[in-house]
């Protein structure tokens, strides 16, 4: 594929949590950092609800290789600023112990509208995604290639989990995100659209009927995004390793080349319906890549690793095409070496102190930055 022809960009949001190194629990200090980070991270950090959770979002990445640049970067650059004030990032999808209702929303109008109509749904909010672009030719043709998309959200959730935790729980579940978000409405995995036009007739009438203001509250696992010509994937927990990020990008920006390939030969994966692909949903939360999914062709449960290797070989050439060898190939090592949820657990088991678990997140948060932004 050509770099003319190459549309399939990347964009890359990660929300942080901010932490005191000492108490180790989360720190409402989001305003602070964007302020002091203004000079070098411009507009690629912003506070989220919470004054607890800072994100970072890259510009638009050419590829993969541009991606792992900025993510380094914009790691290493909010790493430093939060040590001139003697604190620490953290990337997972929730904070081992942290309560909620310690946690102040931030001053801002989008945000206090969101709790004004949401309440306590809102407030308990208090959990850290990973959100990946993946950038499209023209918006008919992402209504189409989201519908299709669906169906592997899953396999992407289960190598994702790194939310076993919660209030200092040990949930039983790899993740416990997702299973706080779903609380929000218009969440969770979409039904599937006829056409764009009828995506924007749905839009339209939340608008217009004041279910909405507009279409960014809508918050599902997957979105053909309302202002960018972008396939926003959203499911996934936040990563503590910058790798384990790269590799799930490399892996959306491949499914979505290789759905668009197959589009151009008129050739269509098979769309399912929601109500199929939430149990696939919840055994991936559940069981993260330690379980199995349901083959739908197949009528049968099979091993996640076992499918998640067939989605390998699915996109291999694709891998071959857009150069994320390298990012794709660490999909190995978390089948290995367990997911973010996974190792924490691990620590769980070894010391009993759900501390020494946010000590282990902020570890793994600062692998390969740069060296001005040790954890040390």
């Amino acid at each position: 594929m050509s770099n003319k022809d190459h549309v399939f960009t990347l964009g890359i949001e990660e929300e942080f949590q901010i932490v005191d190194p000492q108490t180790r629990e989360l720190r409402p200090h989001s305003g602070e950092l964007v302020q002091e980070g203004k000079e070098k991270l411009a507009g690629n950090v912003k506070p989220e609800m919470h004054q607890s959770i800072v994100e970072l979002g890259t510009e638009i990445c050419a590829d993969i290789h541009d991606a792992r640049r900025q993510v380094i970067e914009l790691r290493s650059e909010l790493a430093t600023v939060a040590a001139r004030d003697s604190l620490k990032i953290a990337s997972a999808g929730t904070h081992p112990f942290s309560r909620w209702h310690d946690q102040p929303i931030t001053p801002n109008e989008r945000y206090q509208t969101i709790v004004q109509d949401l309440q306590q749904v809102a407030r308990t909010n208090v959990i850290f995604g990973l959100h990946v672009h993946v950038g499209i030719a023209d918006r008919n043709t992402g209504i189409d290639l989201m519908n299709q998309a669906r169906y592997f959200l899953p396999h992407l959730y289960a190598l994702s989990v790194n939310s076993p935790f919660w209030q200092g729980k040990n949930t039983g579940l790899k993740a416990y995100r997702q299973i706080i978000f779903e609380s929000f409405p218009r969440s969770g995995m979409p039904e599937t659209f006829e056409s764009l036009g009828e995506y924007e007739d749905y839009i339209e009438l939340l608008i217009s009927t004041g279910c909405i203001d507009n279409a960014k509250k809508i918050w599902w696992d997957i979105r053909l995004h309302p202002f960018f010509d972008t396939i926003e994937f959203r499911i996934c927990d936040a990563q503590s390793r910058v790798d384990d990020t790269l590799a799930l990008a490399a892996l959306m920006q491949a499914i979505v080349v290789k759905l668009q390939k197959m589009r151009d030969q008129n050739i269509s994966f098979r769309t399912y319906p929601r109500r199929l692909l939430d149990e696939n949903r919840w055994r991936a939360s559940r069981y993260g890549i330690e379980g199995k999914l349901i083959d739908f062709g197949k009528k049968r449960e099979v091993e996640t690793r076992s499918l998640i290797h067939e989605l390998l070989e699915f996109i291999a050439p694709e891998v071959d095409e857009l150069g994320s060898h390298r990012e794709v190939a660490h999909v190995a090592k978390i089948l290995t070496e367990g997911t973010g949820a996974d190792r924490q657990l691990h620590v769980w088991e070894q010391t009993s102190d759900v501390k020494a678990v946010v000590d282990h997140i902020i570890a793994e948060t600062y692998e390969g930055l740069t060296a001005a932004a040790s954890p040390a």
